[in-house]
C-alpha cells in the first residue's frame, strides 16, 4: 500500500476494527486520521491507537489517497457536506449499509468508489466483506482496498451493485441469525437440566467447530450433515423435527426478507 494518508469519516466499531487491524499489521499511526465529532469516541481512538482524530474535517484531508466512509447511513449527507472540498481526489471506500455508490459520487465528486459490506466478526479479524467497485476504480485500487480490509478477514467481489443487497442479507446480517440459533440451543440446554453457561459453551464450541470443519473440507455442507445423521439416530430425530417445522424454508424467507429491506434502505437513502 502506498504511503498516502488514509482518512476515516466516522470512528465507530467498523472504523476501529479496520484501524486496529492496520496498526497490528505494521502501518504507522501517522498515516491515519479520523473525523469523529463525538468527544468520547474521539478520545478513545486517540488513547487506544495514537492516531490523529479531528472534531471536523479540514485541509488535512486533502492529502488522503483513500477516504473510508464509516458513518451511520442516515448521517452520511451531514458528514459529507463539510469535507467535500477536500476529499474529491481520493479513492472512496464505503462501509455504510444502504448508501448507493451514485450517492457517494454526488456527495464527493469522485467516480472512484468502492462499496464494502462487512460484518461484525471483522472486530476480531474473522469477518468477510462483499465488495463492489464502480468502473472508474482501477485494478491497483481494488488491490489497495483488499490490503486495507485484509486485517478484518476475507473479501469477496461482486459484479453488480445490487448483489450487495444479497451480501447484506447473507453475511452482513448473518451473525444475528447464528446467535439467534445459539440462543435457542442454550434455552434447550436449560430445558434438559444444564446451566445456561454450560449450554453457551457447548453451543458456541459446536457451531464454531462445525464452521471450521466446513471451511477446511472439500465436501458440501449437505454431505457433512449426512455424515453425522444416522437413520434412526439422535441427529436424524432432530433434523426431521426441524424439517417438519419448515425451519429450512423459514430461514430462506428470513434471508430474502433481509435482502428486500436492504434494497428498500438503498432507495430510502438515495
Amino acid at each position: 500500500m502506498s504511503a498516502e494518508l488514509i482518512a476515516f469519516i466516522g470512528g465507530g466499531n467498523m472504523a476501529s476494527a479496520i484501524i486496529g487491524g492496520l496498526l497490528r499489521a505494521g502501518m504507522a499511526a501517522s498515516r491515519l486520521v479520523v473525523v469523529e465529532p463525538h468527544a468520547s469516541q474521539r478520545d478513545k481512538l486517540v488513547g487506544e491507537f495514537g492516531i490523529a482524530a479531528l472534531v471536523a474535517g479540514d485541509a488535512v484531508l486533502a492529502g488522503a489517497g483513500t477516504v473510508v466512509w464509516a458513518v451511520k447511513p442516515q448521517l452520511f449527507g451531514a458528514a459529507a457536506e463539510p469535507v467535500k472540498a477536500w476529499v474529491g481526489g481520493a479513492l472512496q471506500l464505503s462501509v455504510m449499509a444502504g448508501i448507493r455508490s451514485d450517492a457517494i459520487v454526488a456527495a464527493t465528486g469522485s467516480e472512484r468508489v468502492v462499496r464494502a459490506m462487512p460484518n461484525t466478526p471483522a472486530l476480531i479479524g474473522q469477518g468477510i466483506a462483499g465488495l463492489y467497485a464502480r468502473p472508474a476504480v482501477s485494478a491497483d485500487e481494488r488491490a489497495r482496498v483488499e490490503r486495507l480490509l485484509a486485517p478484518t478477514g476475507q473479501t469477496l467481489w461482486v459484479a453488480a451493485e445490487d448483489d450487495l443487497d444479497a451480501v447484506t442479507a447473507l453475511s452482513g446480517s448473518g451473525p444475528a441469525y447464528f446467535f439467534f440459533f445459539v440462543e435457542a440451543m442454550m434455552a434447550a440446554a436449560v430445558d434438559m437440566g444444564l446451566t445456561p453457561e454450560q449450554g453457551r459453551r457447548l453451543a458456541l464450541a459446536t457451531c464454531g467447530g462445525a464452521a471450521a470443519l466446513g471451511l477446511a473440507s472439500d465436501e458440501s455442507p449437505t454431505t457433512l450433515r449426512e455424515r453425522v445423521t444416522s437413520k434412526g439416530g439422535t441427529t436424524h430425530a432432530a433434523v426431521a423435527s426441524l424439517q417438519g417445522d419448515g425451519v429450512d424454508a423459514a430461514i430462506r424467507r428470513a434471508v430474502l426478507a433481509a435482502q428486500k429491506r436492504a434494497a428498500e434502505l438503498g432507495r430510502e437513502f438515495g
